[in-house]
């Protein structure tokens, strides 16, 4: 089966109904996408599927083959960070880290939707996402930080 994952295509050899996060981090060994629940609750393992924020832990890797999908490791890069990327950076948002490739994922995908957001919007939207650590309110004001960046303010 061939996945294109941040622009690469593989080859792997997998059965059809694999969780596509596990095909990412022990096929391929691409780490950024987390195992958390396993039932597409708490966002850990989030990433983009032609651009829309998905569960990996939920599609399979058939269902996933012949799309894009972009990890954290393929949002940004170390020189060029996203906009969400670098808001989280600047508003200290990672305690632990664990959840936040998700949490990422998921803020760039919902401003991809809405460049303009209200508070009301960025709490509903990344609510869907679990963070242990309770980094929320600064969640919520790297999103919005991240709508400006992107905004061009």
């Amino acid at each position: 089966m061939r996945l294109t994952v941040n622009r690469a295509t593989y080859e792997v050899d997998v059965e059809d109904d694999m969780p596509l996060l596990w095909a990412l981090r022990d096929e391929l060994k691409i780490k950024g996408p987390k195992y958390g629940c396993g039932i597409a609750q708490c966002g850990a393992c989030t990433v983009h599927l032609d651009g829309i924020a998905v569960r990996a832990c939920s599609i399979t890797t058939k269902q996933a083959e012949g799309r894009e999908i972009t990890t954290i490791e393929g949002l940004g890069t170390p020189d060029a960070l996203h906009a969400v990327q670098e808001a989280w950076v600047e508003h200290q948002v990672v305690q632990c880290g664990y959840c936040q490739p998700g949490q990422i994922m998921s803020a760039a995908s919902f401003l991809s939707m809405h460049p303009e957001p209200t508070d009301e919007q960025i709490d509903q939207a990344m609510s869907a996402n679990l963070c242990r650590c309770g980094t929320y309110p600064r969640i919520r004001e790297a999103v919005k930080a991240a709508a400006a960046k992107l905004q061009g303010a």
